[in-house]
């Protein structure tokens, strides 16, 4: 390397401010809701300027996008535990710590909200969906290489997923061990 070539460090200044810029629209759409702030709310609250998130976003709609792609796709791993149900219980487990975590509710209002706010936020919700469902059909194809008889990757979104977030976006009850493991299982059940 040459001694004018500047030295970029993964995780250095660029990586603090996204980091704190993503919390900061977390915690005000937490507090405040979708549409209920500004840019100049956002870098207040992250300690940086209006005009780096000019600078690196171009404008709130394009940075609300950039957060919920960005939490809604850091999915923990694909679980392995030998055999479909297991594996159905320990994602369906994983997905229900995600979104009742600290900023879950949040970010799923995010998400929400975004998918009807033009071409970003469809294809916040599109690229959201084409990943878990990707994920979701990598275990049901794990099982089917075992010689189990795994469902739809619909019947899982319908009859596990979608419960799930129901429940938390409209406060319909919580997201106990037993009420999970009821889903998996009478998806599981069916013929």
């Amino acid at each position: 390397m040459n001694e004018g070539t500047p030295v970029r460090r993964p995780g250095g200044r660029s990586a603090r401010v996204r980091a704190a810029v993503h919390q900061a629209v977390t915690d005000l759409v937490g507090e405040r809701g979708y549409g209920e702030f500004t840019v100049g709310d956002v870098a207040a609250r992250a300690g940086v300027a209006d005009t780096s998130i000019y600078r690196r976003w171009g404008n709130l709609e394009a940075l609300l996008t950039d957060v919920a792609l960005a939490r809604l796709n850091a999915q923990s791993p694909m679980p392995d535990t030998g055999t479909l149900a297991g594996d159905l219980h320990a994602y369906a487990a994983q997905v229900a710590r995600e979104i009742t975590g600290p900023d879950g509710l949040a970010v799923l209002r995010l998400t929400v909200a975004l998918s009807n706010r033009g071409e970003q936020g469809l294809k916040a919700r599109d690229e959201f969906l084409a990943e878990r469902t990707e994920f979701i059909q990598g275990m049901l194809d794990r099982a089917a290489e075992r010689g189990e008889q795994p469902p739809d990757v619909l019947d899982v979104l319908d009859h596990i997923m979608a419960p799930m977030y129901i429940r938390v976006l409209f406060g319909a009850g919580p997201l106990t061990p037993d009420y999970i493991a009821g889903l998996v299982d009478r998806l599981l059940a069916q013929p």
